[in-house]
């Protein structure tokens, strides 16, 4: 690929069309990310022989216009791979290995595909407007939250070297069950509460804890496609069961699965449809659980930041009988970095679900966990969420405006704005097309599990 000239002092490119060595300032991959993979693969595929001495980080930063701290952050991670060795004033060269069978799986015959590319357009990408699931950037508490994370740290460094609750810091476990207490309803013990790392992970862990493998579970319709996913992957049947405007369905769902031993409900604000469970309905649902031994597992989503009137108390908060397990977590209302949770589970289950959570799936970063109790505790988490549904109003106010003054037929459902297309339209086009764009709208066609009710339209939040 590169040789010196007869000076030798100066590189060349000798087969620009075998390495095709670029970069694209307008990818979301970081620069030294992009070289890095570049590198390694010309290597791994035999197109660079071992023994060959790459260009130096200034050479190949001016050949790509990038700065030469890049180029050495891609040399060192090849390095850490024992793909190059560095030889100082020798320079980097590939490193000495036996040839690549032709047999032998490379990186030229096998291709992983990124978990969810289908759903998801980016991981660790800078978020795009209008990106589904995604807080306001210019929202986040960029002053106390810095300070708490700082405090956090110091504290877990000097904390006793001994392991950690795997239920949660129990400093975090009595905020929020002080907090659950006045914003959504429910009466609960921090031993109630077991610590996460989202949605997901809480789903996860009532799924092994409850053993609910071969059973059915009634799933909104339209309702998460990742939940309806994450069912039939951990052995159950999802049955999905029709949403209008009161949500869930209830008489729908006995009738489709009496017996299920699941139902996974949104019902403060439904995804995507942003409607309420009516109180008729919660009072179904948890009546049915009741009667045939099922679970309902509650998906709190949205629900801290409903902009109109207060809102509905948690189903947990209703229920007296002990079948609902509440799931939350911080990453509509913080951020999805943190990657922290929460679910409260009945009194009756808080010991099974903490040998669980000891044996298999402890709680996450004791640091965030830390930070997150102390932004609780000094008032902050509240101040930032009455700053953020005043901003969403604004902005929803403002969006509904500019539609109507383009005839656009939208609704505005929760804090989800749906854009109806015409006959005929292509929502996953549409929306593919839309990140090219610098937008990721998500396509609401793939929420409907059943194929007869999908409506083509384009979902904003």
């Amino acid at each position: 690929m590169f040789s010196q000239d007869q000076e030798g002092t100066k590189w060349v490119n000798q087969a620009p069309a075998i390495l095709a060595l670029t970069v694209d300032r307008a990818d979301a991959v970081p620069l030294a990310e992009q070289i890095y993979l570049s590198l390694r693969r010309a290597i791994l595929e035999g197109r660079i022989a071992p023994g060959t001495r790459l260009p130096s980080w200034r050479d190949l930063a001016t050949q790509l216009g990038v700065s030469r701290g890049t180029v050495r952050a891609a040399y060192d991670r090849l390095a850490d791979g024992l793909l190059v060795t560095p030889a100082g004033a020798a320079g980097t060269r590939v490193a000495a290995a036996p040839a690549i069978s032709p047999a032998a799986p490379s990186a030229r015959t096998v291709e992983i595909g990124r978990p969810l590319r289908d759903m998801l357009h980016a991981f660790s990408a800078a978020p795009l407007p209008f990106q589904m699931g995604v807080p306001a950037q210019d929202a986040f508490p960029a002053k106390t939250w810095p300070r708490a994370r700082l405090h956090a740290l110091r504290r877990d460094a000097l904390g006793p070297a001994t392991y950690a609750d795997p239920r949660g810091q129990p400093e975090l476990r009595e905020q929020l069950a002080g907090y659950l207490a006045i914003a959504r309803g429910i009466a609960c013990v921090p031993d109630q509460i077991v610590i996460t790392g989202g949605f997901r992970a809480g789903l996860s862990l009532a799924l092994r804890a409850l053993d609910l493998a071969g059973s059915e579970a009634w799933v909104e319709d339209p309702g998460f496609p990742l939940t309806r996913r994450a069912l039939a992957i951990a052995g159950l049947k999802p049955i999905p069961v029709p949403v209008d405007g009161e949500g869930m369905t209830v008489e729908e769902g006995t009738t489709q699965a009496p017996r299920a031993g699941l139902a996974i409900v949104t019902p403060g604000q439904q995804a995507p449809m942003g409607v309420t469970l009516s109180p008729e309905r919660r009072q179904a649902l948890l009546d049915w659980a009741v009667r045939g031994g099922a679970w309902v597992i509650e998906d709190d989503y949205l629900s801290e930041l409903h902009l109109k009137g207060r809102p509905a108390p948690a189903l947990f908060a209703e229920d007296r009988h002990g079948r609902v397990i509440h799931i939350g977590s911080f990453s509509k209302t913080i951020s999805p970095a943190l990657g922290l949770g929460f679910m409260v589970v009945p009194a009756a289950l808080a010991e099974r679900f903490g040998e669980v959570v000891a044996l298999l799936s402890p709680a996450p970063n004791i640091t965030t966990q830390l930070a997150v109790a102390e932004f609780i505790a000094d008032g902050h988490y509240l101040r930032h969420l009455r700053r953020m549904k005043r901003l969403y109003g604004e902005r929803q106010a403002a969006l509904s405006q500019c539609l109507d003054q383009l005839g656009i037929d939208a609704i505005m459902a929760g804090l989800t704005l749906l854009v109806r297309l015409g006959p005929g339209a292509d929502d996953v086009l549409l929306a593919r097309q839309a990140v090219d764009r610098n937008m990721a709208p998500a396509p609401l066609s793939p929420w409907y599990a059943d194929a007869a009710r999908r409506t083509p339209a384009c979902c904003w939040a």
